[in-house]
């Protein structure tokens, strides 16, 4: 995993003065391509024992480890901000349409190449495995992540899982009561702590469902309630909102769990993807038809 995205995803867990260290560090990255250990912390306000403490909480060694990777980093992000032509990736006031078109572009095409580079793939078969297995699969996300909820809704219908998802989170409640052990409950929180997904996770965990969380966050409360987390990674932009870039990430996750899915059983799934296409074709539109009247 990128070693920015680590320290972004562990902000929660460190202390309070490992926490110092790693705002400083995020705020401004380029600090430690120049700077010794003993400057990172009078930066900071900390002392060298603690950025040392900080590196290792992030699983380095040492310091020298730590500020090789984030070295690595910066120049892989020079690199894609090259090929995207633009000068930094953070959006400004005062960009032109063009830059800010590129700089979106650049960001959504980070978020979903970070998180596909640190996703736990053994966490991946495991819900899949679970998925495949379900006897019927239940869905919920508050807020901006019930619509990646809803979108993974339409892709099981799609290939004949049953499955339901409610956006009121006492429906939702109902539903995973009504859930047993051969059944999957799915939540989707990008910080982890929303009381709702929460709630419902723990529900449905009562019943003996199996209970799997997709988030952003290293360690949070979700994983306390969760048998399964599938994490994505997303790093927060100043101009943008976290809700917006965890969406594309999360889309990117349930697209991937979709596909593979589909690919076990792929002659059965391709035949229902296909029936269920041809059923709504007569709510389309005949293109080649002119109207007349």
């Amino acid at each position: 995993m990128d070693v920015l995205i680590r320290a972004r995803q562990s902000l929660d867990r460190l202390s309070a003065s490992e926490r110092r260290v790693a705002d400083t560090v995020l705020a401004d990255p380029e600090l430690v391509r120049t700077s010794t250990i003993m400057r990172l912390a009078e930066v900071s306000g900390a002392s060298q024992s603690t950025v040392a403490r900080f590196c290792q909480s992030l699983g380095y060694p040492g310091y020298r480890e730590f500020r090789l990777d984030v070295i690595a980093a910066l120049s892989r992000d020079q690199a894609q901000r090259i090929s995207f032509d633009i000068g930094e990736g953070e959006i400004g006031p005062d960009d032109s349409i063009g830059d800010t078109v590129a700089k979106i572009a650049f960001q959504e095409m980070q978020a979903i190449q970070d998180t596909a580079q640190s996703l736990d793939t053994e966490a991946v078969a495991q819900a899949v495995a679970a998925i495949r297995g379900a006897r019927r699969i239940e869905l919920y996300g508050a807020g901006a992540s019930s619509l990646s909820a809803q979108d993974l809704f339409q892709k099981l219908s799609r290939i004949g899982r049953p499955a339901g998802v409610s956006v009121d989170i006492h429906l939702a409640l109902v539903q995973a009561a009504l859930l047993d052990d051969a059944c999957v409950a799915i939540g989707v929180s990008f910080r982890g702590e929303t009381r709702e997904t929460l709630d419902f996770l723990t529900v449905a965990g009562r019943t003996g469902a199996l209970t799997i969380g997709i988030t952003n966050a290293a360690e949070s409360s979700l994983d306390d309630v969760c048998d399964i987390v599938l994490r994505t990674s997303v790093r927060e932009a100043r101009f943008r909102s976290g809700a917006m870039a965890s969406r594309i990430a999360q889309l990117a996750l349930i697209d991937m769990l979709f596909v593979l899915a589909l690919r076990q059983d792929f002659p059965q799934m391709t035949e229902s993807l296909r029936r269920t296409y041809d059923a709504v074709q007569s709510r389309r539109p005949d293109t080649g038809a002119v109207e007349t009247g």
